[in-house]
């Protein structure tokens, strides 16, 4: 007599208890490892905000202006080699002590690599200056219907 064997198709399977406890540490640790690293914050730099005046003081003294290109330097409109831009900037600070009158706005082209811009910045601050930074914005202009 042949016996026929019943056969049970069981298609869930059950992970070993043993399993669970594995993988519950390999996620602590991840996320541990994940959370331990530092985002790289770059160069920094205290800028200071900007102020809205509607009047200038005459003996207000001209902030020294220097303008970023892609390959030059230029101070108040005069071109300055790269090496020279602490000693020139060390010059127009002499006398200054106020951190108000060492103020140095850095105009730069869109072009301007980050590396030059990061390079001639951390030379302005040796050099004793305070930077801030010229963005141009984009204004609406209403005028009144005649």
């Amino acid at each position: 007599m042949l016996r026929k064997l019943k056969r049970t198709n069981k298609f869930l399977v059950e992970p070993p208890a043993v399993a669970t406890g594995d993988i519950a540490f390999n996620l602590i640790v991840f996320f541990l490892v994940c959370a331990s690293i530092q985002p790289d914050s770059g160069h920094k730099q205290t800028i200071p905000r900007s102020e809205t005046q509607n009047e200038k003081k005459e003996n207000e003294p001209q902030n020294i202006e220097v303008q970023l290109t892609r390959t030059s330097v230029l101070i108040n409109g005069a071109t300055v080699a790269i090496p020279d831009l602490a000693g020139q900037l060390r010059s127009l600070f002499s006398g200054k002590t106020l951190p108000e009158d060492r103020i140095v706005v850095v105009k730069s082209q869109k072009d301007t690599p980050y590396r030059h811009w990061i390079d001639v910045t951390t030379r302005i601050e040796d050099a004793g200056g305070v930077i801030t930074l010229q963005i141009e914005e984009e204004r609406q202009v209403q005028l009144p219907n005649e």
